[in-house]
């Protein structure tokens, strides 16, 4: 198990499952037009997608600079994901 946080791994099979459940609520929009829809289901998923990116360069041992950009492209998702909920 540590070997799989130690290669970063863990975020490429946290990002899978992400993807598998992208793929599965577009699904079930398409066949039932209930649910959330794909270009806010996008960005929300982005922002989770950014914060695991910069984790795995946390994990690698990447540069600050690759870690800062990673988190400041999860906090412009996150807040075109509040702009467009925001009623």
């Amino acid at each position: 198990m540590s070997e799989l946080f130690a290669s970063g791994r863990i975020v490429d099979l946290i990002i899978g499952f992400m993807l598998l459940e992208l793929m599965l609520l577009i699904i079930v929009r398409r066949k039932t037009g209930r649910g959330i829809g794909t270009l806010d289901l996008l960005i929300s998923l982005a922002a989770g997608f950014s914060l695991l990116m910069a984790l795995r360069a946390s994990l690698l041992q990447g540069s600050w600079m690759t870690m800062a950009a990673w988190l400041l492209l999860a906090l412009c998702a996150h807040v075109a994901d509040l702009a467009r909920r925001w009623r």
